[in-house]
This record gives C-alpha cells, sequence and structure tokens, in this order.
C-alpha cells in the first residue's frame, strides 16, 4: 500500500561535551508543521534503526492508519564499532559526556529547531543490545527530559541494576521491553559470550517490582535485526498510541 512519505534530512550538531560534531537523522511526518507540537523520539544505533529497522516506512505507516500519534524521529548514529562502545558502553571514555551531549546538547537543540512537546512524557528514547543499555541509562538518569524508552534485547549490565535500586520516582517513566528466547550466547564487540535471555530476565524481575508503567514480552528469536525490527510494530503504539 503506499501512504503520504515524510522526510528525512541529515543534520550535524558540534557537541562540547564530546569534543566533536554529531551527524543526525531526523524524520518529519507527512503532515509536519510548525503551527503543531510533535513527540520525539530519539533512536541510539540512529542509522540502524533507519536502515535495518525500516523505522521511517513503518511510522509513515502507523501515521496513515492513526495507529500512532503525530512524532520525530531522531536517529544518533555511530561512526564505527569503537565509536559505539566508547559512547554506549559503561565502561567507554566517553559514555557519561554521551548521556550528557543528549540532556543538555541534543534535546535542547531539537526544542529550538522543532515545535516539540518540552516535556518528558513527549519524549522517548530508543536502543536495541548496548544502544538499549545506553538509552535507559539516561532515561533512568534524567527522568524528567526522557519519560518513555524502548528497550529491544538490551545489555543488561551490573550497574543498570544498582540505578533501578535508587530510582525513586517511577511514574516518571514508562517503559517497553522485549528480548528473545534464543539470547542464550550472544558474541559482544569484544569476542565475550552473553546470556542476554537469562540477563533480562532478571532485569525484568526488579522493574515489574518497581512500580513503573511496564510491559515485558519474551519473543521467539535470536539477538539480530530481523526480530527487533518485526518488534517495532509493537514498540511505536506501545510508546506513542493516540490518546483517546
Amino acid at each position: 500500500m503506499n501512504f503520504p512519505r515524510g522526510t528525512v534530512q541529515d543534520y550535524t550538531i558540534h557537541s562540547d561535551k564530546l569534543g566533536e560534531p554529531m551527524d543526525l537523522l531526523i524524520y518529519l511526518p507527512p503532515t509536519f508543521s510548525p503551527l503543531y507540537k510533535y513527540n520525539v523520539l530519539i533512536a541510539l544505533d540512529g542509522l540502524d534503526y533507519f536502515q535495518l529497522g525500516g523505522i521511517v516506512k513503518l511510522a509513515d505507516e502507523m501515521l496513515h492508519q492513526n495507529v500512532i500519534e503525530q512524532l520525530i524521529i531522531v536517529g544518533v548514529p555511530y561512526k564505527n564499532g569503537r565509536d559505539r562502545h566508547e559512547k554506549y558502553h559503561p565502561d567507554g571514555e566517553q559514555s557519561q559526556a554521551f548521556l550528557q551531549f543528549l540532556v543538555q546538547e541534543l534535546v535542547p537543540y531539537l526544542d529550538r529547531t522543532f515545535p516539540t512537546y518540552q516535556i518528558g512524557m513527549g519524549r522517548a528514547l530508543i536502543g536495541d543490545s548496548l544502544a538499549g543499555y545506553t538509552a535507559f541509562k539516561a532515561a533512568l538518569t534524567y527522568p524528567h527530559t526522557f519519560g518513555k524508552v524502548a528497550l529491544q534485547s538490551p545489555y543488561a549490565h551490573i550497574n543498570l541494576f544498582s540505578t533501578i535500586e535508587q530510582f525513586s520516582h517511577p511514574a516518571l517513566l514508562e517503559i517497553y521491553h522485549v528480548v528473545g528466547t534464543e539470547e542464550i550466547s550472544v558474541k559482544t564487540n569484544h569476542g565475550k559470550i552473553e546470556n542476554f535471555i537469562e540477563q533480562n530476565r532478571k532485569l525484568a524481575a526488579i522493574l515489574a517490582s518497581k512500580g513503573f508503567q511496564y510491559h515485558y514480552q519474551e519473543f521467539n528469536g535470536s539477538h539480530t535485526w530481523k526480530y527487533w525490527q518485526q518488534d517495532l510494530r509493537r514498540a511505536l503504539p506501545s510508546l506513542f498510541s493516540p490518546k483517546t
């Protein structure tokens, strides 16, 4: 079926926090107008979400069918594997600076440039695997900035658990969380084998006990974009279902 198409434009902003230019992919919906306000979805591993996840085509379809609210999608790509590790991994040299970039530079830039809802519940983060860890860490650290987060097979590093235990305002954050039942032996970028399903089940048990608005689901599949792409059909409406 043919749907009205939104537009995707390349942007670059300089980050003082990271000391480098940051490329962005920004999707504007087909009916975009500066006269209206929009929700914002920030996708870490941004180029992957735009190319492998097909998130733009899916957004066009769901907006046409009124399955999701009007939104702007911002992809934050990584330059290469090393860059991804330094910015996303908890042991990465730029991990804290990257969180500061998201909150102190990217969000203000988006709010200045586009007609956005400038509240936490108007902004969501999404990430897969290691990017899922970073998206969740950002949401837990800055819940007044990011009120929603979607985690697709996130890397459930041990420091997430302590951050969750110390989190005292679960009403501020909505969480969508999925993992595949076949994610038993996932090879990380450094060659280490991780049992993602076991880690994520532990994470789910803690999150379910904390009083978050929380959706958890296990899909029949492995740690690949084949399944994360399919899951976006559930994730986007979970984050941005139209208000009745």
